[in-house]
């Protein structure tokens, strides 16, 4: 008996219904993302491909970084009638994909940057934020990862609504690279700028992949970088301290900073988790899927080459960290230059025999 045309349309009707009330539920549409992909491939991006943290092979984040940024404005009220940031910030949205477009310039993450002041500072236009962020970034001839950095931190750390700026720490001429020094002096010159109530030190080739990595300090010393691509995205040992960590003032200088005297790549790192414990404090992370960071491939660069002494300093550490610190740093501020995306403080911290007395200025 054929169907009239009327119950034609009402079991149409229900059908449809049905449908969409599959696709409201998580299963189901994971299925139906599933298959359109098949077609549609690196065209589409979808609600539950964005919340994959681990997401692998032909099912990566496509998520543009700049995506939520159009949606801040500056409201007609006057900076003091600013209501505050929410707890959570309505633009994090979860992971982001990292490329590398070769073409791009510091003058392009200007202009994507509207709102960041010079010196490399920004506060929320919307809001007063609640938490105070100062980047240290130890630096030298590293200028291509340098504009990379900078194209996504800015982004990430304005969708968490955070009051931010960033120092570049750079070291002056081309004696052995001293990381954990040049993170003392950006301490120190940071905290004379302004009262940040965290400060993150921070590698120049590491990029973050998921904002909902807080950049923002815990009760003990944060480690944020557990889950980098080089190490397979898993924490290479328990007490790996190395990357990007997070300390308030009051826990740097606690453990009387970082050390002062290791020249060249390897062991500062380790150093500073065993001052976190000689202390008794302990080493906070997030998750493995929310702290991933890819690194910038590169070689050792000329002047940071692997440390012979770091073991044989390791092994005195919990003899040496109160006299190897901030209470005997040493060095001379070159120049203070104000950039449009960061502050840039140029820095002789000597050599392992000492800081050289032809320098101009002082720290």
């Amino acid at each position: 008996m054929p169907i009239s045309k009327a119950r034609y349309l009402m079991l149409l009707v229900c059908v449809q219904l049905v449908v969409m009330a599959m696709l409201y539920r998580e299963g189901y549409r994971k299925r139906v993302a599933y298959f359109i992909g098949i077609f549609w491939k690196d065209n589409l991006v979808t609600s539950d491909l964005a919340e994959q943290p681990h997401a692998t092979g032909n099912r990566k984040p496509s998520w543009d970084i700049y995506a939520n940024l159009s949606l801040i404005v500056k409201p007609f009220v006057r900076k003091e009638d600013l209501p505050f940031c929410p707890d959570k910030s309505p633009y994090v949205g979860g992971p982001f994909r990292v490329l590398f477009p070769s073409k791009l310039t510091m003058a392009d993450v200007e202009k994507k940057n509207p709102f960041v002041t010079m010196g490399g500072h920004y506060k929320p236009p919307d809001c007063e934020s609640k938490h105070r962020t100062a980047i240290i970034i130890p630096h030298r001839n590293r200028e291509v990862h340098l504009k990379y950095l900078l194209y996504y931190l800015h982004p990430f750390l304005q969708r968490q609504q955070l009051h931010y700026a960033i120092y570049i720490i750079h070291q002056a001429g081309n004696y052995t690279f001293n990381r954990a020094k040049l993170l003392n002096v950006g301490f120190k010159e940071a905290m004379r700028d302004d009262d940040w109530s965290c400060l993150f030190f921070h590698d120049v080739d590491l990029i973050p992949e998921d904002d909902r990595n807080l950049y923002v300090c815990d009760e003990h010393p944060k480690h944020a970088s557990i889950a980098m691509d080089k190490f397979g995205y898993k924490l290479p040992y328990n007490s790996y301290f190395g990357g990007v960590s997070a300390l308030t003032p009051e826990q740097y200088m606690k453990i009387n900073g970082f050390p002062n005297n290791y020249w060249g790549w390897g062991g500062e790192d380790d150093d500073i988790a065993i001052r976190v414990a000689l202390t008794g404090m302990i080493i906070t992370r997030p998750s493995v899927q929310v702290g991933r960071y890819r690194m910038i491939k590169h070689e050792h660069d000329k002047g940071n080459e692997e440390n012979p002494k770091r073991f044989n300093l390791l092994a005195k550490t919990r003899r040496t960290w109160r006299q190897d610190g901030m209470n005997t740093m040493e060095y001379t501020v070159l120049s203070r230059e104000v950039l449009p995306l960061y502050t840039n403080i140029t820095v002789d911290v000597g050599t392992d025999k000492g800081l050289r007395k032809d320098t101009r200025g002082s720290g």
